[in-house]
Parts: structure tokens; sequence; C-alpha cells
């Protein structure tokens, strides 16, 4: 049970991780500061550095 939910974890952290870049390369790409889009990356960086703190505590290994 408990690798089912390890292996839910690290799924959702490289579906966050996938958004935290889209989000970080759409700030990148813009020519005006956008507050809403800055702070939509700010968001999905803090979800998946969450995400990432949760899987240290549990000693999640992801495979490549």
């Amino acid at each position: 049970m408990r690798n089912d939910y390890d292996q839910k974890l690290i799924d959702l952290m490289t579906t966050v991780r996938k958004k935290w870049l889209q989000q970080k390369s759409l700030v990148e790409m813009s020519f005006e500061y956008d507050e809403e889009l800055i702070a939509q990356k700010k968001i999905a960086e803090m979800k998946y550095f969450f995400l990432f703190r949760e899987a240290k505590a549990r000693n999640i290994k992801i495979k490549k």
C-alpha cells in the first residue's frame, strides 16, 4: 500500500514540476511585468518544493 502512495506522490511531483517549468517559461518569455503570472509561477514552485520535502521525508527514491 505504501508503494502505491509513493508512486502517486512521484506522479504528482512530475505533473507539478512540469506546470512549474511552464509557468517559469511564460514569465521569462513575457515582455511586460505581470503580477498574476509571477504569482502563479511562485505558487507552482511552492507546490513542487512542498511535495519534494514530503518525498524526502518519506525516503522516496525516484528511479530513471
